[in-house]
C-alpha cells in the first residue's frame, strides 16, 4: 500500500568494522489505477527489474558452518553470537534454506482499533480486503516468523493500480533476521491516503516479500477501497 515516502525496525545488529558487506534501504513511490475490480495487471519491466538483478552472495551455509567460519576472528565471532541470540543451533543448524512465514498485516491509524488482516492459505484474499478513509494517516505493520536459517535482506515491495494505471510503487528493506520461536514485527513509516473525488474508488495491488537471493516468501494480490470514511 504506500502513498508517500517510506523507515523500519527490528533488523539484525550492524556487523563489526572488519565485516564488509553492502546494505541499504530501497524505496520508491508513485500512485496508481485499477483495470477492473479484482484484476491484477501483469508485472511491468520496472517491477521485474529486481528479480533479474540477482546478487551473487556465494554458497549458502548452515548456522553451524556460519559459526565455524572465521572462528579465530573474535570480533566476527561476537557479532555472529549477537545476531543469533538464543537460537538452538542443534535444532535448526543443519538447514541451508531459511523459511519466512508472513503471519498477518495490520493497518494502524490513530484513534482507531488496528485492522488486522490474516493471510489466507491461498495467499490471495477474496473480494475487497479492506477500506481506507481518504486523507487519513496510517501505517502498515507486518508480523512474521523466521525458521531454519538466517534470512538476509528481507524486503517488502508493493505496487498499486487504479483503472489500469500504476499509481504507487513501494520498496522497503526490512532487514536480516535469525531464526527464533517468537514472531518478529516491522512497522512501516506513516503514510497519508490521497483525497478527493478522483482518489476514491477501488484499487488493486500486489505485495511481495523476498530476500537477497530473490527467494519469494509471499505474494499477495488483493483489492481495496478508498472512501470518504472508514467502514
Amino acid at each position: 500500500m504506500g502513498f508517500d515516502d517510506k523507515g523500519k525496525e527490528g533488523a539484525a545488529p550492524d556487523a563489526p568494522e572488519t565485516h564488509h558487506e553492502g546494505s541499504g534501504d530501497e524505496r520508491g513511490t508513485a500512485l496508481s489505477r485499477h483495470m477492473s475490480e479484482g484484476s491484477i495487471p501483469a508485472p511491468t519491466e520496472d517491477e521485474e527489474e529486481d528479480v533479474e538483478r540477482k546478487i551473487d552472495l556465494g554458497p549458502q551455509c548452515t548456522l553451524k558452518e556460519q559459526l565455524e567460519k572465521d572462528k579465530d576472528d573474535e570480533s566476527l565471532r561476537r557479532w555472529k553470537e549477537q545476531l543469533l541470540g538464543s537460537v538452538d543451533i542443534n535444532a535448526v543448524g543443519e538447514s541451508l534454506e531459511p523459511e519466512v512465514k508472513i503471519l498477518s498485516l495490520a493497518i494502524k491509524a490513530a484513534g482507531r482499533e488496528d485492522i488486522v488482516l490474516p493471510i489466507p492459505e491461498s495467499g490471495n484474499p477474496e473480494g475487497l480486503w479492506f477500506t481506507l478513509k481518504e486523507g487519513s494517516r496510517y501505517s502498515l505493520m507486518f508480523t512474521f516468523q523466521v525458521s531454519h536459517n538466517i534470512v538476509s535482506g528481507l524486503k517488502y515491495t508493493n505496487t498499486v493500480w487504479k483503472t489500469g494505471l500504476k499509481v504507487d510503487s513501494t520498496k522497503e528493506m526490512i532487514g536480516t533476521f535469525s531464526p527464533q520461536a517468537e514472531p518478529y514485527t516491522h512497522e512501516m513509516p506513516e503514510e497519508t491516503t490521497p483525497s478527493g473525488l478522483f482518489a476514491r474508488g477501488t484499487y488493486s495491488a500486489r505485495s511481495k516479500f523476498v530476500d537477497d537471493d530473490n527467494k519469494l516468501y509471499l505474494e499477495i494480490n488483493y483489492t481495496f477501497d478508498i472512501k470518504k470514511d472508514w467502514l
